[in-house]
């Protein structure tokens, strides 16, 4: 599991879960609607209603981190600090981790060179991929 994934998992948006096993496909027949009887026909040529819009529920990254933060024996701002963030979500925050997770990122080579630019953005980046998949981070923090 990429290390990103895991800080989705952690925050409950289960993307690093399993994905259900696909249910089994009916196999399709194509039929042409002028061979079908009239009310057959009528019903085959109306158009399908769209699905209704399924709203995403907010993970409320903010409070769970909050709430990890206040009950941690250190001291971690996770607000600024990537290798914070990580250690509050107790996932590896090694550099050899924060590296791989920039590449699996796409962090730019020129900021690959040097860890201080490399872990701002890291950590912008983590942040608003959070937000890009309904995590509420606040703008100051994106």
């Amino acid at each position: 599991m990429s290390l990103f994934g895991s800080i989705m998992d952690k925050l409950g948006f289960g993307s690093a879960k399993a994905a259900p096993a696909p249910e089994p496909q009916p196999e399709v027949i194509f039929v042409d609607p002028a061979e079908l009887p009239p009310t057959a026909a009528a019903k085959a040529a109306a158009p399908a209603a769209p699905a209704a819009p399924v709203a995403i529920s907010a993970v409320d990254v903010v409070g769970l981190l909050e709430k990890k933060a206040a009950a941690s024996a250190q001291k971690l701002n996770w607000k600024t600090s990537i290798v914070d963030l990580l250690k509050l979500l107790d996932l590896d925050s090694s550099f050899g981790a924060r590296k791989e997770m920039a590449k699996e990122l796409a962090c730019p080579e020129n900021l690959m060179a040097d860890s201080a630019q490399m872990n701002m953005w890291l950590h912008k980046e983590v942040l608003k991929r959070i937000a890009a998949n309904g995590g509420n981070v606040p703008a100051d923090l994106l």
